[in-house]
């Protein structure tokens, strides 16, 4: 794959990351209103899709007609990829060339629920994030987990200046591990559905549709411990 931020299918839409669904051009062109260059569109791109998409683990499906960022965007909620698919499709939406990036994480952070649904595996493969292509090269930012959950977490939220790479603190508020990135998995202009849903059977056959609220279980656990 071409790593040009120039090569035009950085801006093309695709089944999964729709940039010309109305939705999703509208979200993004009303996000992005007032913002006069890259840097300052992939920002507002950012925080919308960090904080206004709220974050869950629970009802995964990964089903082609689920996994797109106008099913995202309608929903309200997703967990990391289709997160991620939204802040794509939005920069590709209003110009900004704008891909998947994937990587598999530890997260010392899950909820005992959640945790116990992975089988007490707290390796999270394929986790996703944008990347921006701006001024010439790429620029990574993960809207993964929106600031109310972050609070409940006591988690300090990510910033994105649109120049620096924003992927998960390495730490807590308090100092305690939170994210460790085990290993890349690459770049990609499109959605590798296929290998994520045959790595998620494999690994999380536990997990799968599982309903939940981890807003709701990371505000217990932390009340716990007071």
């Amino acid at each position: 794959m071409s790593d040009d931020v120039h090569d035009p299918v950085y801006l093309q839409p695709t089944a999964s990351i729709d940039a010309d669904h109305p939705a999703v051009l509208a979200f993004a062109r009303e996000t992005v209103a007032g913002a006069t260059t890259d840097t300052d569109k992939a920002v507002a791109l950012f925080y919308a899709v960090r904080d206004g998409i709220r974050y869950t683990p629970y009802g995964v499906d990964l089903s082609p007609e689920a996994m797109r960022a106008s099913v995202t965007l309608e929903r309200g909620e997703g967990f990391c990829i289709p997160k991620a698919l939204l802040l794509t499709a939005s920069a590709r939406a209003v110009g900004v060339p704008a891909r998947l990036g994937f990587a598999d994480v530890r997260n010392h952070l899950a909820s005992r629920r959640l945790l116990e649904l992975l089988g007490e595996n707290d390796l999270f493969v394929w986790h996703a994030f944008s990347e921006f292509g701006i001024d010439g090269r790429w620029v990574k930012a993960t809207p993964a987990f929106d600031i109310g959950l972050c609070e409940r977490f006591g988690v300090v939220p990510l910033e994105f200046d649109g120049i620096h790479d924003a992927l998960f603190h390495s730490h807590d508020a308090a100092g305690r591990q939170h994210m460790e990135y085990v290993a890349q998995r690459g770049s990609y202009a499109d959605l590798p559905l296929d290998a994520i849903r045959k790595d998620f059977t494999e690994m999380y056959p536990t997990w799968m549709g599982i309903e939940g609220d981890l807003h709701a279980e990371a505000a217990a656990e932390r009340s716990e411990q007071r």
